[in-house]
């Protein structure tokens, strides 16, 4: 325990032990003049010292609480970092999502990053066949949005590569796949992060997504996948040509399962705000300090009612 103004726990110390040594005095005092004029101290000697000691009590808790006490206690809170990764290849620019997948998903992504309490820190990376870190985790949620709203579609797709994107921004180191029979990279340890991966899951390109997502849950990341678009799909003109297009939901399945991460299907906007309400932010402990100041009042508030209750119960009068 320690105290934000420890001077004046100096000051409540010296007052509670002058108070408790003047009582102490008067009780002597008294009994000794009981004593001289020849009277025997009461039966209920010991029951009237109660309410004092309570009062006594009282005084040196409120007096310490001035100097705010506080603790270090273990708290639970929704804590870490989310990066949201997101597709932005040229076949989420479909229509069978209104107005597009992208931009569903963009109108999803900044309810969910204003609704986050203060404590989680929100990236964002955008991926095609490469990946590309558009915000470092920021507890900045204006530039966050701004991220967001900057994802424009192109090219094709790749979910390894924004995985291991999303980690190395998560571990501050670089994330890669090993080569055969290589160890894989030793990235520490993120049980707090969580990557939440927004595709219509069409992968045209490496790295294996499985075996980044296995990396990721080496490093105890936590890979949500958001499946944008419809099962029965579409076709989107890239390059003047026509291209069916189709949400593949076996691989962000797989990927979600790899780190014991949960598949969300959002076929329409609407669902796509229910999946982010969702989504599994785990909470986390931490130590912090709370301060006791009110617990210390209330507890003295209380003794001096018990006191008080007591001693005109007892003896029909407060002091």
């Amino acid at each position: 325990m320690s105290f934000q103004n420890p001077w004046l726990l100096v000051v409540g110390v010296v007052v509670g032990v002058v108070v408790a040594g003047g009582y102490w005095w008067l009780q002597r005092q008294r009994g000794l003049a009981l004593r001289s004029a020849g009277l025997a101290v009461g039966k209920d000697r010991i029951r009237r010292h109660v309410p004092p000691v309570l009062f006594l009590v009282a005084l040196t808790l409120l007096l310490l609480s001035v100097a705010r006490p506080q603790a270090e206690l273990p708290v639970a809170r929704a804590a870490g970092t989310v990066i949201l990764a997101f597709d932005v290849s040229n076949s989420m620019g479909a229509d069978d999502v209104a107005p597009t997948r992208l931009a569903a998903a963009q109108a999803a992504a900044i309810e969910f990053a204003d609704a986050q309490p203060d404590s989680v820190s929100i990236g964002v990376v955008a991926f095609d066949e490469g990946a590309l870190t558009t915000q470092q985790p920021s507890e900045d949620r204006a530039a966050t949005t701004a991220a967001i709203k900057r994802l424009r579609v192109n090219g094709g797709t790749s979910l390894g590569q924004a995985i291991l994107a999303s980690l190395t921004v998560i571990a501050g180191k670089p994330a890669t796949l090993p080569e055969d029979g290589q160890p894989a990279p030793d990235l520490g340890y993120w049980g707090n992060a969580t990557i939440v991966l927004l595709s219509d899951g069409e992968n045209t390109g490496g790295p294996d997504a499985v075996a980044a997502a296995q990396l990721a849950a080496t490093a105890g990341v936590h890979i949500e996948t958001v499946g944008v678009g419809t099962v029965d799909g579409t076709t989107v003109e890239v390059d003047g040509f026509q291209v069916a297009t189709s949400l593949d939901e076996e691989l962000l399945t797989e990927v979600a399962k790899t780190t014991t991460g949960s598949y969300h299907r959002a076929e329409n906007a609407e669902a796509l705000h229910d999946v982010y309400e969702s989504l599994d932010l785990r909470l986390t402990v931490q130590t912090k300090p709370v301060e006791l100041t009110g617990a210390a009042a209330a507890l003295a508030v209380l003794l001096l009612t018990i006191g008080g209750v007591l001693m005109t119960t007892w003896f029909g009068r407060i002091l």
